[in-house]
Order: structure tokens, then sequence, then C-alpha cells
């Protein structure tokens, strides 16, 4: 909020590019870490996975906590919401060919730029008065905020490290497909700081700061990360098994979540317990059919 105030520009658009952005570099560390492991497959298994989740369980727990749902009437949130669930899908379609390849990977990270186009095109869709007074951020805080954020994303990359070994451990082992570590362990896992933010963020009635966060949260993984691991180190799956129920289910939670946010320009009660509803059965699914 300080930041918004800061920089003067709308909530949805400071937690697009602060939260959401740091909430990636675990998308980002994994990705980096799997390509280390010759394992890229597992980037996209996780990435998959977290957007279900963001999708689902993060909106619907912030949904949950506010007093009465999350009310997004905004044209951008709006407009976001339409690009989100384009977002969501398009790595689906671009590996239907058995592979993410270099030049999938760069069409992911155009479709980013392209939004971020569409994004700030327009003054109006990111910039806000707050009655006029920006809050000073001393140049302390700024650098003691950075000190935090290098050192976390040093943690953030040993945290991978461990991550990607012990899901390769398990697969092996277990004899346990390692896509579905990914989908189900691995996913979850790097959605926890959006929805322990989204929670936050909706007991304080900032139903802005909610969207920004998980619409990023949905958008900068599977642009910007997926498609740098896939040009880095093209992803080819020889078996598509094991993601055709998530491949199902992040489709249903896409467009689930794009139309109950254009029907009423918010996500009810009884909505969010439906979402919920959505992710348990994927999870049960996979369980039980893998």
């Amino acid at each position: 909020m300080k930041l918004a105030k800061f920089l003067g520009w709308k909530e949805f658009v400071v937690a697009f590019f602060t939260m959401a952005l740091a909430g990636a570099v675990p998308n980002l560390s994994v990705g980096l870490s799997s390509i280390l492991h010759r394992v890229p497959q597992l980037s996209f298994a996780e990435i998959v996975g977290g957007n279900i989740i963001d999708l689902t369980v993060a909106i619907a727990l912030a949904a949950l906590i506010s007093k009465k749902g999350l009310t997004l009437a905004s044209r951008t949130v709006q407009g976001s919401a339409i690009f989100t669930l384009i977002v969501a899908v398009l790595p689906l379609l671009l590996i239907a060919d058995g592979q993410l390849s270099r030049i999938d990977g760069l069409l992911l990270i155009l479709a980013f730029f392209i939004y971020m186009f569409w994004l700030f095109r327009k003054k109006d869709r990111f910039s806000k008065v707050y009655n006029k007074i920006r809050e000073p951020l001393g140049f302390r805080t700024a650098f003691q905020n950075i000190g935090i954020l290098l050192g976390t994303i040093a943690l953030l990359l040993l945290a991978a490290e461990g991550i990607v070994r012990s899901a390769t451990f398990f697969s092996t082992t277990l004899n346990f497909p390692l896509v579905l570590i990914g989908v189900l362990i691995v996913g979850l896992g790097n959605a926890l700081p959006e929805i322990f933010f989204g929670i936050q963020a909706a007991r304080k009635g900032n139903d802005w700061l909610v969207a920004g966060n998980i619409m990023g949260s949905v958008i900068i993984p599977a642009t910007l990360v997926l498609g740098l691991v896939a040009f880095l180190s093209p992803i080819r799956i020889t078996d598509f098994s094991p993601f055709a129920i998530g491949r199902f289910f992040l489709i249903i939670s896409a467009i689930f979540f794009l139309l109950f946010l254009r029907t009423g320009r918010k996500i009810t009660k009884k909505e969010a317990v439906f979402l919920l509803i959505i992710y348990l059965l994927f999870v049960l699914i996979e369980i039980l059919f893998s």
C-alpha cells in the first residue's frame, strides 16, 4: 500500500508487479534448477498445478475471508481476467505437439509483453490519486528492502535445488510420475505466497491487491517464467497421460474463474466454495487415477 501511494499507481498494478513478480521467483528457481537436472518438464508441471491452485484455492480463500466476497468491477481487472484465461490455456495449446520449443518459449514471453503494453497503454489503467499526497519512501527503507529481497532470492534458489532433488528422488524411488509430484506438491508449495498474501489483503478489504496478486501469479509464471525455461531448454513430453487430468481441470478452473468474475463482477462466498470443490476433485481424481 505504501508503494502504491508513493508511485501513485492503482493497488492492482502494484500487487501485480511486486507480490506476483516476487511470487514468481520460486517458479523461476525451480525452472532453472530443473534445467540443470535435465527435467524441465517438472517446471511445466508445477506451473500448471500452481495455476490451478491460484484460480481455485487462492481466490476462494480470499473471498471466504472477505466480509462480502471480492468485488472486482474495474475494467482493468475485467480485461485482465480475460487475458488470464487465455494465458492459462496457451501453454497447453503450444505443447500439444509434444514439446514446448524455443519458438514457443519466445511466443510465451511475447504474450507477457503484449499484456504489459495493454496494461500501460492508457494512463487511467494504472494511475490513481491518493488524496493528492504521495507517501515518502526513504532511501534507508528502500535499501533495507532490497537487502531482504536479495537474501530471500538466495534462499529460494537453495530451496529450489532441494525441491528438484527431492522430487526426482521420490519419483525414482517410489516409481511415482515426476509430473504428478510437480502438479500436486511443488505447485502447491510455490502457490503458498499468493495464498497467504491474498488472505491478508482480503482481511483488510483490499480486493484490488487480491486480484493483482492472483492474476499476476497466473500470467507471469505461465508466460515469462515458462517461456524462459522453454527457451533455455525445450520441454519434451512423450506421455501426456499424467497431464490429462491437470489440463482438464486447469481449463475448467480458468473458465469458472472468468465466468464468476464477469457475471456479477465479484467472487461471492458461494462461488468460492464451488472453486474449492473443483480443486478437491482435481486432487482426488489425480490420486485415484495415477
